[in-house]
């Protein structure tokens, strides 16, 4: 495509028109540089209904779209599983792919899927691969990010997140035959909904040294994955970690602490408190004669800009910029969504070893132990239509 101009439109395709497919469609009509140009589903019906109430043309099968729509464009919403179908497929006819989240279920096929972006770079350099993180656009995040990339809390000693806003009823796992098993999902909550919270640690911490996991199968619903986690992460420069999730808390808590040399941030109910300290504490206490003493410090609420844009339109306007020329830069690359899946099948992987690992871990070890998790599953699936799910609910966590 040419520079960015107001006349310039995108050919679209979306891919997957379940209920992340509805929030997508929903933006994108009303983007007025884009034009979409087809909408696939596996069941017939749903593609059908799209494109009579988008008034645009129905696709079944994701190859017929990526081949007869003439898109420049797709945006993959399929099941985890086939995110790197679809994504490989469309790189392959230098297609722009951005992609729902996780990038993949497991290392070794989010790898397949990069490479194969970087070979289609190629032919095509200015071919464009995000990822819908969407997270990163939220202005408490930014701030942190902000906080932490100038150094306000000098080096850091700890980092403790409790997320436990991500209940699910067992309504929302009956809602899809394919949730909550391994077979269709790959995972639980680490595959579905904490994808966001793992990018969103490694964006800020990057990843740590050695992992330690404890998952819960099912402790809280009939499901054959993980809906509790605890982790536990080092990092070599000497900052500790602790991850705790799980589906099966209400009311739940959404609390991070970041503690460092300067002081503690602590971000928690739509507020960043940082407890700045006066003076270094490893010099406060490498220093001072009292043996009880604290360092002083001050309680500063820091101020948030929240009147900026966010969410998923967000990380598609930027991506259609990209297309067009623009200056924008892409919310999300989409290789960068490899390190939160590094963080999600490390923490999986040495709670299935019962043993902390390294980082890197051996991938291939982890898919061995997917694919025999699906091979002997004797899980039986239970499903219910008339499940009652919003999904911006899941957006406010």
């Amino acid at each position: 495509m040419g520079t960015s101009n107001g006349n310039a439109k995108v050919k679209v395709g979306l891919v997957g028109l379940g209920n992340i497919g509805k929030t997508h469609m929903s933006y994108l009509s009303q983007m007025g540089n884009v034009e979409v140009v087809g909408v696939c589903d596996v069941v017939r019906e749903s593609a059908d209904a799209f494109a009579e109430r988008y008034g645009t043309t129905p696709y079944y099968d994701h190859i017929d779209l990526l081949e007869h729509s003439g898109l420049d464009a797709v945006i993959v919403a399929v099941p985890h599983y086939s995110h790197v179908t679809v994504a490989m497929d469309a790189f392959a006819r230098g297609i722009h792919v951005l992609c729902e989240k996780p990038l993949a279920v497991h290392v070794n096929d989010a790898k397949k899927m990069i490479a194969a972006y970087e070979e289609a770079k190629r032919n095509k350099p200015d071919l464009q691969f995000g990822i819908m993180f969407q997270e990163r656009t939220y202005p408490f995040y930014r701030k942190l990010k902000d906080l932490l990339d100038h150094g306000d809390l000098g080096r850091l000693t700890r980092v403790t997140w409790i997320n436990t806003t991500w209940f699910r009823t067992q309504a929302y796992y009956d809602s899809g035959s394919w949730r909550a098993t391994w077979a269709g999902e790959g995972g639980g909550i680490l595959t579905n909904q904490c994808p966001h919270n793992l990018d969103m640690y490694q964006w800020l911490f990057g990843l740590p040294a050695r992992i330690s996991g404890f998952a819960h199968i099912g402790k809280y619903h009939n499901i054959e994955v993980e809906d509790e986690v605890t982790a536990y992460f080092e990092h070599d420069n000497g900052m500790i970690g602790h991850f705790i999730v799980t589906t099966g808390e209400s009311p739940g808590t959404n609390r991070l602490e970041i503690a460092g040399e300067y002081g503690k941030v602590v971000y928690e109910d739509s507020k960043i408190v940082f407890y700045r300290n006066r003076e270094s504490m490893f010099k406060f206490s490498a220093e001072s004669k009292q043996g009880f003493a604290h360092v002083e410090n001050w309680y500063t609420e820091i101020p948030v800009d929240v009147k900026t844009p966010t969410g998923h339109h967000v990380v598609a306007e930027r991506f259609i910029d990209a297309i067009l020329g623009g200056s924008s830069e892409l919310i999300a690359h989409g290789p960068e969504g490899l390190n939160g899946l590094i963080l999600a099948n490390g923490i999986m992987l040495s709670s299935f070893k019962k043993q902390m690992i390294d980082v890197p871990f051996d991938a291939d070890e982890y898919e061995g132990i997917l694919q025999e998790l699906i091979k002997n599953s004797k899980f039986v699936k239970q499903t219910a239509e008339n499940a009652v799910l919003n999904m911006s609910d899941s957006f406010n966590v």
